[in-house]
């Protein structure tokens, strides 16, 4: 079972629904030892990091959260989920993160005015290193963004993945069990479903399969 962690900020439908499609059983829930139990762990989020941490607080989860990443189980932060496993965010002065992974959030400032913010359409991944999520998925593709505030982190150990907009960000991160994206793959056709899929297959113990054809077939038309 997987655990979609509900602190009032994600759009838990669209997350739950895609995970069911590719045939993981989902339990969207607060409850710290539902989440305890769970094979794997998805934190989404939309919305303010300030906020998206004092529900967390205020919902008794912050434990959970950390309890889940050092467990080992496969853990996915997704946007603003995984903004806040950082240490802190410059949005609205600043404000501590979970401090899991070592960097800090501040906002897009594109010196190219034609850039707008919010970073909002398809973008195109880097990849550093690859985590077992993006199996069957080639360089170069596309996926879906939307948000003002990026990561930025020196440690280059935990950058999977980078997105150029107006200056190179970090769009995935991975340490060990934990990868987190700051793309949506539940709003990223069939590329998202396919990192849905390769992490529900690591929950379930079972290796993520290249299928031929997976990273064509998803390939969205246009994009920014």
């Amino acid at each position: 079972m997987i655990a979609v962690i509900d602190y009032g900020m994600g759009n838990l439908r669209s997350v739950s629904k895609a995970l069911e499609r590719v045939g993981a059983e989902v339990r969207v829930t607060s409850d710290a030892a539902e989440i305890a139990a769970a094979d794997g762990v998805v934190l989404p989020g939309v919305g303010a990091f300030a906020r998206s941490v004092q529900n967390l607080e205020s919902a008794g989860l912050k434990s959970a959260v950390y309890k889940a990443v050092d467990s080992g189980r496969p853990f996915l932060g997704i946007c603003v989920g995984m903004q806040i496993l950082f240490e802190e965010s410059d949005e609205f002065g600043r404000v501590e993160g979970l401090g899991i992974l070592p960097g800090r959030v501040r906002r897009f400032e594109p010196s190219d005015h034609e850039l707008k913010v919010p970073h909002m359409g398809w973008n195109q991944l880097r990849f550093c290193r690859r985590p077992p999520h993006f199996c069957g998925i080639e360089e170069g593709e596309r996926f879906y963004f939307v948000h003002s505030y990026f990561v930025e982190t020196a440690d280059d150990g935990i950058v999977a993945a980078r997105t150029c907009y107006g200056e190179d960000f970090v769009s995935c991160a991975w340490r060990d069990n934990l990868v987190a994206t700051q793309f949506h793959p539940e709003k990223s056709q069939s590329l998202g479903l396919r990192v849905l899929e390769n992490f529900r297959r690591l929950v379930d113990g079972e290796e993520p399969v290249d299928t031929q054809g997976a990273a064509a077939a998803g390939r969205p038309r246009g994009g920014s």
